[in-house]
């Protein structure tokens, strides 16, 4: 019974595009840390 309500919230249309919505978000995120990351260690290395 719970695998037949998971399987139909998958192939439901507005759910699948909440979800990647929502993956979208996060890889959005994680590349905006990842150049935060990368700016900061330039500013370290031009003080030093």
């Amino acid at each position: 019974m719970i695998v037949n309500k998971f399987i139909s919230l998958v192939y439901d249309w507005t759910m699948g595009v909440v979800m990647i919505g929502i993956f979208a978000l996060v890889c959005i995120i994680l590349i905006g840390i990842i150049i935060n990351l990368m700016n900061s260690e330039n500013k370290k290395n031009d003080t030093e």
